[in-house]
């Protein structure tokens, strides 16, 4: 596959499709971005690889998605409205939802990291990524997963967070 830059024609269509690719097991991923172009291509290009790509628009649809369905995967954006990409780790790790988070930034909130060390997503691209890295990320987070599970290790919990009182957004 080319090494481009993700980027691509606008949409504002949800995304939900069955890739027929090369990823085995089909992992479930969800897409939270508010930038169309770089939603429709991540999904695109998640469903060519042979992933379940469902994508939303912001914050707030990942967290009404994440509730209503289960995914194997988050990759959300940093910089969006309704709920930031932190906030929507703030709200999965308080609800102690086992599920890795790639969190897709042009600058890494290292700021708010370092104040929440909790909230620390599996993995962080930074914009502009290409293709490949993002493929690669997907599997190595996937990779790391599917082992712990296969080895019998849980997921973390999150149950070693701070009081519910930080939780608040």
């Amino acid at each position: 596959m080319k090494d481009t830059n993700i980027g691509g024609a606008p949409s504002d269509k949800p995304i939900s499709a069955a890739g027929g690719g090369g990823a085995q097991p089909r992992h479930r991923v969800l897409v939270a971005d508010d930038d169309s172009c770089i939603r429709q291509l991540t999904a695109d290009v998640l469903i060519q690889s042979g992933y379940q790509a469902w994508a939303v628009s912001d914050g707030a649809a990942a967290w009404r998605a994440l509730n209503e369905d289960s995914y194997d995967l988050l990759i959300t954006d940093y910089n969006m409205p309704e709920l930031t990409g932190i906030e929507l780790l703030r709200k999965l790790r308080g609800a102690r939802m086992a599920l890795p988070v790639i969190l897709v930034s042009g600058v890494v909130p290292k700021e708010e990291l370092i104040r929440y060390p909790w909230l620390k997503p599996t993995a962080t691209l930074l914009k502009p990524y290409s293709v490949v890295e993002l493929l690669g990320t997907v599997q190595e987070v996937l990779r790391a997963t599917t082992s712990a599970d296969l080895q019998g290790e849980s997921r973390p919990t999150w149950r070693d967070q701070p009081p519910s009182e930080n939780l608040s957004l």
